[in-house]
């Protein structure tokens, strides 16, 4: 029997839209056997397996104009645009405490996607226990290129999830989730265009030419991907949920108020969809 799942993409301060989204569903007793996120959807969707209502868009709110957290500051000083070590060392286990035992204990597997530089394919990670092997593991998953650094772990060296695969559908079929709800951060209409910045990846990139290339592809790749979603939600084993309109925020947003507007449309969107959700399960 197959199991069923969640699909999170990520795109930045739109994962608040996600977050308002999961927020519903933890507080109306929505449950999966397991769940996927790349990018924002990996760093903020993990609050769904701690269940830690309302944490993502707390700490957004809270550190969203602490140049620690991010920062053209950040970025010079460290070379991440998000602080590696802010974000995923002292926010969590100081500042906003992650609840790591609810996280090991919950029995709802969950899986980050991050993109092998050398290779130019997505790699599918279970985090288990959120230690710190995992914690760098999703750190991977939300490393915006151009913007950060490679991250070397267990033998890999990665980047963002969503330069080879925003919208991990067909992976999480993979591995047994026949039945999934997907969470798009863009709406039903939304088609991605060839990326502007190519010709710098090239430059920064160019010892991995692999996923500059997989770079110069991502447009066709996130549109197959979207409209495959959309395949799915047609034949009865996916529902789709994603904003009515474009969310107009920045990926950096650092205005406490965008951060809320967007997360506030998530749960509409979310309650606005709660009793079909139900029947989908």
């Amino acid at each position: 029997m197959g199991k069923f799942g969640l699909v999170m993409e990520g795109g930045a301060m739109r994962g608040m839209f996600t977050a308002g989204v999961i927020d519903v569903f933890m507080e109306n007793n929505i449950n999966f056997d397991g769940a996927i996120g790349v990018s924002a959807g990996a760093t903020f969707g993990c609050n769904l397996k701690s269940k830690q209502i309302g944490r993502a868009i707390r700490y957004n709110k809270r550190f969203c104009k602490d140049k620690r957290y991010c920062s053209v500051w950040s970025l010079i000083k460290t070379g991440d645009l998000y602080g590696a070590d802010f974000c995923y060392s002292e926010l969590p286990k100081k500042l906003d405490l992650y609840d790591y035992k609810t996280y090991a204990e919950n029995p709802m597997e969950f899986y980050v996607v991050a993109s092998d530089c050398e290779t130019g394919k997505p790699i599918c990670k279970e985090l288990k226990t959120c230690d710190d092997n995992d914690l760098t593991w999703m750190r991977a998953s939300a490393s915006m290129p151009l913007v950060s650094k490679v991250v070397e772990i267990d033998g890999y060296k990665l980047l963002d999830g969503g330069m080879t695969s925003s919208i991990p559908l067909k992976l999480f079929e993979d591995l047994g989730y026949s039945k999934n709800i997907v969470i798009l951060t863009q709406p039903r209409d939304f088609v991605k265009s060839e990326n502007k910045t190519i010709w710098l990846m090239k430059i920064l990139l160019k010892k991995y030419p692999k996923i500059v290339e997989a770079m110069a592809n991502r447009h066709n790749v996130y549109n197959e991907e979207k409209a495959y979603a959309f395949e799915k939600e047609k034949s009865g084993e996916a529902l789709v949920i994603c904003p009515e309109t474009e969310l107009g925020i920045s990926r950096t947003e650092n205005n406490p108020d965008e951060l809320q507007r967007v997360y506030e449309e998530g749960r509409r969107i979310a309650l606005k969809k709660l009793d079909e959700v139900k029947k989908f399960f």
